[in-house]
């Protein structure tokens, strides 16, 4: 692995414009590369890999740099620290100061960290966490968050069985492997570039993290119901839930963001799936979502959330978000549950889930909203996936993590009205 001096420029640069955190790292980083096109791809992917580095291990370089630490001397602590590049591996990568700094940050102490230190953590959510779990706990979890995540995909039933799309997955040589879980899920090897790959182009696979595919299987929807996905977003579980009702029925993809729904109408042209209504709304009170009060058999709730359960794929979300940020979604999600409650018929199911990892969105909300609605009852999740055959040890309401699962974080808990 040689590194270039170029390529210490360049990662210094995009990670200083991502430390401003005004907007997600990925849009940063895409934007970046789009007002540099002369860079080739083995300097983005260096760049991508050294900003993503520096993201997850915050904490530990700005130990061992001071806080006042320069973008430059992150990347190359990071070099030095995590990654163990040694001088002779940079060649003629650094000069005079650079290669001082280097070689003595090689052996630098830099004290006892604290727990939200060990953890690459801001304090708060440290704390947060510690309201659960152990400090021992706390750290383990975080390490298993701070590794880049695997790619997932999820195969479009309507079109293909997954056997089959290994098998051509495979001749094109794409290692791969069924996930652990979901019936849907396989897993590849490493990072190959699917966008142009046929069997994506037709529609045959989406790329969705398996924890997220077992959100749809609680949900369980059947062939001819009426079924909502209320924060649809760009449609990945709103896919799932089409195939599984194999294209019948009737399903609503409300979304507040007509930009994030645009995305949804090209996946489903790919996908087959001409049972999916697009609907933008006001907000969780909108007339349109009034109308199907009491009509609808399944609701999937799948909450604006603080996101800290996918911080394997975004780890500036534990540096953008705040106590007072979660303070206002908790109420919102609230307020999402309470409204997409009503739609539920008797009998019906209501599935509220979030990729966070914190029980004030969670289990806090969930608990609130049985309080005030004693028509619904708490059904066991690991029991809804068992009947389907899947076994996953999940708890009563679902928790998934990337240390006890490999999975992004996810929360999910299965409501049912009374009949």
């Amino acid at each position: 692995m040689t590194i270039t001096p170029a390529q210490i420029q360049s990662a210094s640069q995009a990670l200083r414009s991502v430390l401003r955190f005004d907007y997600p790292a990925d849009s940063v980083l895409s934007r970046y590369f789009r007002d540099l096109p002369e860079l080739g791809a083995r300097d983005r992917a260096f760049v991508a890999e050294a900003v993503y580095g520096v993201l997850r291990r915050k904490r530990t370089l700005e130990r061992l740099c001071g806080p006042e630490a320069s973008t430059r001397h992150l990347v190359l602590a990071w070099l030095a620290r995590i990654e163990g590049i040694t001088l002779r591996q940079l060649g003629d990568g650094l000069h005079g100061r650079d290669t001082d700094f280097f070689a003595e940050i090689k052996g630098r102490d830099g004290g006892e960290p604290t727990l939200a230190e060990s953890a690459d953590l801001p304090d708060w959510l440290a704390e947060r966490l510690l309201a659960t779990l152990s400090p021992e706990q706390v750290v383990s979890l975080a390490q298993s968050l701070n590794r880049p995540a695997p790619l997932d995909l999820r195969v479009n039933t309507l079109k293909i069985d997954r056997d089959a799309l290994m098998a051509r997955l495979k001749t094109d040589g794409v290692a791969c492997a069924p996930g652990r879980y979901s019936p849907t899920a396989v897993r590849l090897e490493g990072k190959p570039a699917l966008q142009k790959h046929p069997l994506f182009l037709d529609g045959s696979f989406e790329v969705q993290d398996e924890g997220s595919q077992l959100l749809g299987y609680l949900l369980q929807p059947k062939r001819g119901e009426m079924v909502v996905d209320f924060c649809a977003g760009a449609g990945g579980k709103t896919l799932l839930l089409g195939a599984l009702m194999r294209n019948s029925g009737r399903l609503y993809a409300f979304d507040v963001s007509d930009k994030r729904l645009s995305k949804l109408k090209p996946r489903m042209a790919r996908s087959g799936l001409s049972n999916v209504h697009p609907v933008v709304i006001a907000s969780e009170n909108d007339p349109r979502v009034k109308r199907l009060a009491g009509k609808i058999d399944r609701v999937l709730v799948d909450a604006p959330c603080s996101g800290l359960g996918t911080l394997r794929r975004n780890p500036d979300l534990k540096w953008r978000q705040s106590p007072e940020a979660l303070a206002e979604l908790t109420v919102k999600q609230g307020a999402i549950l309470a409204s997409a409650a009503r739609l539920v018929k008797p009998g019906g199911r209501l599935v509220y889930a979030t990729c966070s990892l914190l029980p004030e969105e969670n289990e806090a909300i969930v608990a609130a909203f049985l309080a005030a609605n004693e028509g619904f009852v708490l059904l066991n999740a690991q029991d809804v996936l068992a009947r389907q055959g899947i076994t996953v040890e999940c708890g009563e309401q679902l928790r998934l993590t990337p240390l006890a699962h490999d999975t992004d974080g996810f929360f999910a808990a299965v409501l049912e009205r009374k009949a």
